[in-house]
């Protein structure tokens, strides 16, 4: 389920930390599929691209990389 969003609490390019840390692991249902056909979670309504999985599955990733606007995560289990 998509995390509802109030005009005002949208994070802005280095103004608010990331919810998401570099080598970290985090847990969380792959909402979407990219373009590129990465599976896309979302963390606090952080985007984060995980490469090797499918829409609907409950996935355990580790992030690689952080970015202003989304991060990388690397399949650790699904």
């Amino acid at each position: 389920m998509a995390e509802k969003v109030k005009r005002g609490d949208r994070m802005s390019h280095g103004s608010m930390s990331k919810p998401v840390e570099v080598g970290k692991e985090y847990e969380a249902e792959i909402e979407d599929i990219s373009r590129k056909g990465d599976g896309i979670a979302k963390i606090q309504g952080f985007i984060i691209f995980v490469p090797n999985t499918k829409r609907g599955e409950q996935a355990k990733f580790k992030v690689t990389r952080v970015g202003p606007r989304f991060a990388i995560g690397e399949l650790v289990q699904a």
